[in-house]
């Protein structure tokens, strides 16, 4: 799924930087014929840096192509920090956000009036990047209201024992991978159960969980 406008860009620039690994073919099949095209699922900041400004040098607009939308999840604020260093111009597109596409995956309005009308999006913990204080699943829990999970997959069995004592084990729960993409997975069962669903489905990366 694309904005209109991000596949106008798309298709007239003449560089486009995109996560092979998180961003389907098909969303570069517009490109033009003499378009460069790099994938950064194996460079770092530093690189991915690097090319954009190389590319700003030669007054070549760029397309820097993030999945989803670029206000969640994306580190677009280290790369839009130093790209202001280095002087260069910018905007930012907005995406379909990967909550959005499940929900539609799900056939699913996530605010429903007199059941939820609060959706709350956030993620678990990782090594390198740990959740400020007070925005941890038992915080977050305990609100009832609708949580989308990000980047969380693979803790399943660290989110359902966070979620079970403030959802139940009966709650409505869901887990979408790849949502949009033409290999799609959805997976709805009571919270209880997501877990084993999940592990047994083989959802390892790539998904987002609704609880609610």
């Amino acid at each position: 799924l694309l904005t209109v406008r991000a596949q106008r860009l798309i298709a007239a620039a003449p560089v486009i930087l995109y996560a092979g690994s998180l961003v389907p073919p098909e969303v570069l099949a517009g490109t033009r014929p003499d378009a460069r095209l790099v994938d950064t699922a194996e460079l770092d900041l530093a690189a991915i840096v690097a090319e954009l400004v190389a590319a700003d040098q030669a007054r070549l607009d760029v397309v820097r192509l993030h999945s989803g939308d670029p206000s969640l999840f994306s580190a677009v604020a280290e790369q839009a920090g130093q790209l202001d260093a280095a002087g260069v111009d910018w905007e930012m597109v907005p995406g379909v956000p990967a909550f959005a596409a499940a929900a539609a995956a799900l056939r699913q309005e996530l605010t429903l009036p007199g059941v939820g009308q609060t959706v709350v999006l956030t993620r678990t913990a990782a090594r390198a990047t740990p959740m400020p204080p007070g925005e941890d699943l038992a915080v977050l829990g305990a609100t009832g209201c609708t949580l989308v999970l990000h980047l969380a997959v693979q803790n399943i069995g660290q989110v359902v024992a966070d979620l079970l004592p403030h959802y139940g084990a009966g709650c409505p729960a869901a887990v979408v991978a790849r949502a949009s993409w033409p290999d799609e997975v959805v997976l709805r069962c009571p919270l209880g159960e997501l877990a084993d669903q999940v592990r047994a489905r083989g959802i390892r990366r790539t998904a987002i969980i609704v609880v609610g």
